[in-house]
């Protein structure tokens, strides 16, 4: 059985105390927790302090993006190097909003992802549609676009720890959340997709999760789908009681 996971993306919000004080609440609710790998993606500027609250916890950190070279004249990017020397185990690759905003494209997530598995991190790489493509009924030729873009030239060993992050854009930010049907239907494509391209055995262990407006009221119906394997959380990371109640949520059948 895959093991849930359930990570919290805190885009661009908290301060270096406010993010101390967030996670210092999230460890007291969940620091023996045990139903899921718990990760906390915070911005750059908070990596090292919130690590070391975390050190003592199976509560992982997690950076929401990285350049892909080690170093070099790249000023005000961040390295793969740096983000594990900060203390992170994952990061997120190829959220829309880098996409919307800072013109990523499935090339640079491929860059992307090749650097952080070059260093051992584990990286989640996000997919997923806008409104117009999904009423256009485009949602899966989408998907498979980005899928195969951003995984191009990897074998099936290098990606078994992959994470992939489904986020219909439509989704993100806006109180629509995908039914429970809906977000299945694109996971198992997603999964049938990984089957096809790498091989049974990294298809059927490979942790696909959803993201997208997860509240605590819905995580249950979400994560009860065969293909979902936990959560890619946003605004509700935030809010420490809903955030817990989500981690609970989504592994309360496990």
């Amino acid at each position: 059985m895959r093991k849930s996971l359930i990570a919290g993306n805190w885009k661009m919000h908290k301060t270096i105390n406010e993010a101390v004080q967030l996670v210092t609440a999230i460890k007291r609710e969940l620091a023996d927790y045990k139903g899921a790998d718990i990760v906390v993606c915070p911005v750059y500027t908070a990596l090292a302090s919130t690590f070391d609250v975390l050190m003592d916890t199976d509560i992982v950190l997690g950076a929401q993006n990285l350049f892909w070279e080690t170093q070099g004249a790249f000023t005000g990017e961040i390295s793969p190097v740096m983000i594990k020397d900060a203390g992170c185990e994952y990061v997120i690759i190829g959220h829309s909003e880098r996409r919307k905003y800072f013109n990523e494209t499935e090339e640079t997530v491929n860059k992307r992802l090749k650097a952080a598995l070059a260093v051992g991190l584990i990286p989640i790489v996000c997919v997923g549609e806008t409104l117009e493509e999904r009423e256009s009924d485009k949602t899966e030729s989408v998907v498979k676009s980005q899928l195969e873009g951003g995984f191009k030239g990897l074998q099936s060993i290098d990606v078994l720890d992959v994470v992939i992050a489904y986020e219909p854009v439509w989704a993100i930010g806006t109180g629509k959340t995908a039914t429970p049907e809906q977000a299945q239907n694109v996971h198992n494509f997603i999964r049938q997709w990984v089957k096809q391209n790498f091989c049974e055995d990294t298809a059927d262990k490979m942790r696909i999760i959803y993201g997208g407006s997860v509240k605590p009221d819905n995580a249950k119906d979400l994560m009860s789908q065969d293909d979902i394997d936990g959560a890619l959380v946003g605004g509700a990371a935030l809010d420490v009681g809903s955030f817990c109640s989500i981690v609970k949520n989504c592994t309360i059948s496990l």
